[in-house]
């Protein structure tokens, strides 16, 4: 770690905490993705988890805040285990979170009933009566509008896939078919995703088998949010997508708040928001599963 970085990460937990806060040995970690991620060790034994990167053009400035944001309001229901006491730092061209660091144990024979139960109660926790969140935040690295807003379908339209789909004709990542068949699919959400008594709910945002882990006594961590309030339905289908998660944990989160009919038919429509970004961050290799899921609901 080097001395600029040691020195802001001593200097804002001491200003939180009060008294002298030194560093005294770090150790690089993966977890981190696109950010420099580490384990420090504090004189007084205890250690930390820090994310860091380089301010820089086209890099949010205030990525990290929204990060610690987004923690901070998972953690309040209780219902799962989050890093405590997210703190976000800016200096001398240095981004970086600072958090608690949750030591990493292995999946046991229960794990994935009992985060299903878990997530269920999270869900079921912060029922709320309108869409989005108190600031935009991000997906990865890419901008997230959350405009407080009465409708889902509305929302999810707006500030979802019409959000993705603009960004993919500003950085030339769409094409005729692409912008045609979004327009269309569009025009059809209000009747696609309306699901009466179906109350929006503190969201995850960007669950996949990367942004969980089981700690040293088995229990499951969430970590790496891109929250907001909207429907569950988005949440479980994100973690469809990419793989990871046992079955068990979704007959466990069924049977603790059961989802609404016609969950299975909305699901590629939750997942193409997250495709379009992938489309949008990496390009061309993400196409073929956004015209796929757009043939299928646009016509």
């Amino acid at each position: 770690m080097n001395r600029a970085l040691a020195a802001a990460v001593e200097r804002v937990v001491a200003e939180r905490e009060g008294g002298d806060v030194r560093i005294v040995g770090s150790r690089g970690v993966s977890g981190g993705c696109i950010h420099d991620a580490r384990i420090v060790e504090l004189a007084d034994g205890r250690r930390l988890f820090v994310k860091s990167d380089a301010a820089r053009a086209g890099r949010p400035a205030d990525l990290f805040e929204r990060e610690a944001e987004g923690l901070a309001a998972l953690a309040t229901p209780g219902a799962i285990r989050v890093p405590r006491d997210p703190l976000p730092g800016r200096e001398d061209g240095l981004l970086f979170l600072v958090m608690e660091a949750i030591p990493a144990g292995r999946p046991g024979p229960g794990f994935f009933a009992d985060f299903g139960r878990r997530f269920a109660a999270l869900h079921r926790a912060t029922v709320a009566d309108r869409c989005g969140f108190q600031h935009d935040n991000y997906l990865g690295g890419t901008p997230q509008p959350n405009p407080w807003t009465e409708s889902w379908p509305e929302f999810f339209r707006d500030h979802r896939l019409g959000h993705q789909l603009a960004l993919a004709r500003r950085r030339g990542r769409s094409d005729p078919e692409l912008d045609r068949r979004g327009d269309r699919l569009l025009a059809k959400l209000d009747d696609l995703l309306e699901v009466p008594g179906e109350p929006p709910c503190l969201l995850h945002g960007d669950l996949w088998s990367g942004n969980y882990l089981a700690e040293d006594q088995g229990a499951p961590v969430l970590v790496d949010p891109a929250t907001y309030y909207g429907h569950r339905e988005a949440d479980l289908a994100m973690t469809r997508l990419f793989g990871g998660f046992s079955q068990t944990f979704y007959d466990a989160y069924d049977e603790a708040w059961p989802l609404p009919a016609g969950h299975e038919e909305r699901l590629e429509i939750y997942q193409l928001y997250h495709l379009l970004n992938h489309l949008n961050l990496f390009g061309e290799g993400y196409r073929g599963r956004c015209l796929a899921a757009l043939r299928r609901y646009a016509g």
